[in-house]
Order: C-alpha cells, then structure tokens, then sequence
C-alpha cells in the first residue's frame, strides 16, 4: 500500500465519527461488549493500544464486532504490525514515525495514522506520502492553538490530535480547518469498563458523536 492510498483509507476512517476512542483494556472479556456498546453509540472507528498484555487478544474479539473498524495503537516496531494485523486490525496509529515502522505497514498494506509533533516532522510525512497524520501529544504541544499555527504554512495535511483530548476541549479542535476528529480515552473511563456499565459507556459515546465539526 502507498502512503497515499494509506492516507486515504485513513480519511476514510477518521470521517465517520468526530472521536476516534483510544482504549487500554486489561481484560478481554471486555473487549466485546465495549466495543458493542461505542459502536452502539455512533462511534464505529476504535483504537486499541498496544499497551497491556491483552490488547491483541482484544483487538481480535473487537474485530468481530459488526459494524466497527477496529485499530491498533501504539504501533513501535515492523513486528507490532505483523501482530495487530494477525489480531485482526485494520488500520495502526502511532505515536511518532521511524522509515522501519512505515515501510512495514506499506508492505503489509496497513493503513497508518502516525504521528507528528512538530512541524518538521508533519513535513517529513507529508514527504513520504502521509497526507493525514496523528498531532500528539496535542495538549503538550500547546494544544489547539498550536495546531492551527502548524496548519496555516501547511494546509495540504489533515490531523486527528491525541493527547489531553476532552469533552470540554475536543470543540476547539474540531473546529479547526485542518482537524478531521479528535482520539480521546474519556468515553470510556476505566470505572465504567471495570464495572460493566456499558449503558453508560453508550451514553458516553452518543454524547461525542454529536460534537460539532
């Protein structure tokens, strides 16, 4: 897969829901019914981290959840890819860039989201073929002001910033010209998951797919 067709099939998946959920889930046998119930939600697009040591185990049982698209995140390393692919992934984020990490994911015709910083760094992706990248950490970074500052000298790139993302603060990112959505963990607090509130996790989910953009 090229970078333009990856940063497609990104596009693709960043322009279903405003909030792409970026979920750490310990346990699998949460795996099914979180992902049911954001899909449930309006939140089809679900990011899993490759964070603990269910999350492959995670990402397979999420992939049979009808009507989601499920990723991986934390991508690191060209074997990161191979596995989340094995789990059932469709599409991997991370949270930088390396030539090894990208070069794996192209000829393994996995779409990629990754992330940039900096303007250096959006323009070296912007380089290779990656119209579509990940802002992270956005609040960190100084946030939406930041971003809209990056994006005037380059408009040609689209971002999902990652980061500090909140209810409260994902409408000043999502009102930026150069923002498709926002990757936010708040719809799916680990209170809620470890109580098996998926009614209130749905709620959640609805509240941030109504968000503006």
């Amino acid at each position: 897969m090229t970078p333009l067709a990856a940063s497609q099939q990104t596009e693709k998946l960043c322009r279903l829901a405003p909030v792409i959920p970026v979920l750490v889930v310990h346990d699998a046998a949460h795996a099914k019914p979180l992902a049911e119930a954001l899909v449930r939600g309006g939140l089809p697009v679900l990011e899993v981290t490759l964070r603990t040591p269910a999350a492959l185990e995670v990402i397979a049982e999420m992939a049979q959840v009808e009507g989601g698209h499920v990723g991986a995140g934390t991508l690191l390393t060209p074997d990161d890819v191979s596995r989340a692919i094995e789990a059932g992934a469709t599409f991997g984020v991370s949270p930088g860039m390396t030539d090894r990490l990208l070069t794996a994911a192209e000829e393994a015709d996995l779409p990629m989201l990754p992330g940039a910083a900096t303007s250096t760094e959006a323009m070296a992706l912007l380089e290779r073929g990656y119209s579509v990248q990940k802002f992270f950490p956005a609040e960190a970074n100084g946030g939406a002001p930041a971003l809209k500052a990056i994006g005037a000298p380059l408009p040609q790139i689209m971002f999902c910033p990652t980061g500090g993302v909140s209810l409260k603060n994902a409408p000043d990112y999502l009102g930026l010209s150069n923002t498709l959505c926002v990757g936010g963990s708040w719809v799916a607090p680990a209170d809620k998951v470890a109580a098996g509130d998926w009614d209130g996790i749905a709620d959640l989910a609805r509240e941030a797919s109504q968000l503006s953009r």
